[in-house]
């Protein structure tokens, strides 16, 4: 792939150690994931096991990149996906899937799901060209997922409980539901994502710095910001049709990528970001399967990340500010 040609630029001694580590620890969990719940013959291995862990692999990843952009583009350390309300778009449109027939089934779900992050996305992208101020834009995201949310908790309201406990299974997120077919999407949006995410990663570099150095250095903020909301569309959207509104990953993965390799240079911060996140997503994968009753992935999800969000506002306290 061509995001990890970017790691043969790394010649400190810290970075080569980190892709090592990195490495090991991805390839152990992977197995892990594989394995995990005792002795299974090639049936099992091929159609349950090995499409879970390629799903949370993938869905790790792509969300990790899309809080990496997120929190540049803003540069704000808790900006993700799902903050910013596009996790939220397709959580209505799956409720309008599920609760406008109790017999909706999973591919349904996908494309109403789809179809409201896509919304959200647009929404995003058109504040985007109106609102030049990040904060400005951050606040604008967090608003619309609070009133994509309010219409949700109407629906819910006034939907019958058949309807409810199929949108309820949706929303608590799994990597269990997914084939071959659906990992090629997910597959598909994380390599379109991550292409768009390297060809923007200067223009990442530069607004780190400020709008108002970036537009006196000759770059395009707005075209940077709307390039690397695009990709975040792409990836959020097909993560959240098929797994369901995954949290924490996104703010967490990118912190910890910065943590291990000491930089915040997007051509070294890209691929680590997709690698922190495999190992964040197949962690919580792991977590569902060796708990005594499986476990939802948002709920793990939740258990990995915010524990590691927790100890970096202990450990910096002016995290955020």
């Amino acid at each position: 792939m061509i995001v990890f040609a970017n790691f043969a630029v790394m010649k400190n001694r810290r970075h080569i150690t980190a892709v090592l580590t990195g490495t090991l620890v991805l390839v152990g969990l992977s197995f892990a994931d594989l394995f995990c719940g005792g002795p299974a013959d090639a049936q099992v291995l091929g159609l349950l096991r090995a499409p879970r862990m390629a799903t949370a692999l993938l869905a790790g990843a792509a969300l990790a990149l899309a809080g990496t952009q997120m929190q540049s583009i803003f540069r704000n350390p808790l900006a993700d996906p799902h903050i910013m309300g596009i996790s939220a778009g397709a959580s209505l449109g799956a409720a309008i899937a599920t609760m406008s027939s109790a017999s909706a089934g999973v591919f349904p779900i996908v494309i109403w799901a789809s179809a409201g992050a896509l919304a959200s996305a647009l929404a995003i992208l058109l504040a985007s060209r109106k609102f030049h101020s990040a904060s400005t834009l951050l606040i604008f995201g967090i608003m619309l997922g609070f009133i994509v949310n309010a219409l949700v908790a109407v629906l819910q309201f006034n939907t019958d409980a058949e309807s409810l406990k199929i949108f309820y299974s949706w929303s608590a997120g799994s990597f269990t539901t997914t084939t071959w077919t659906d990992i090629l999407i997910i597959g598909g949006a994380l390599t379109a994502g991550t292409a768009i995410a390297c060809i923007g990663c200067k223009g990442l570099d530069i607004v780190l710095f400020g709008d108002e150095f970036a537009q006196m250095a000759g770059a395009k903020v707005s075209e940077i910001r709307l390039s690397a909301l695009l990709s975040c569309c792409i990836m959020t959207g097909a993560v959240t049709a098929f797994c369901g509104p995954l949290g924490f990953v996104g703010i967490t993965a990118p912190h910890i990528a910065r943590w291990m390799f000491g930089t915040s240079s997007h051509r070294v911060i890209i691929p680590a970001s997709l690698m922190t996140g495999g190992i964040i997503g197949l962690t919580s994968d792991v977590l569902s399967q060796v708990s005594p009753a499986p476990l939802p992935a948002a709920s793990t999800m939740a258990l990995t990340g915010i524990p590691i969000i927790l100890y970096i506002l202990i450990r910096k306290p002016s995290f955020g500010q």
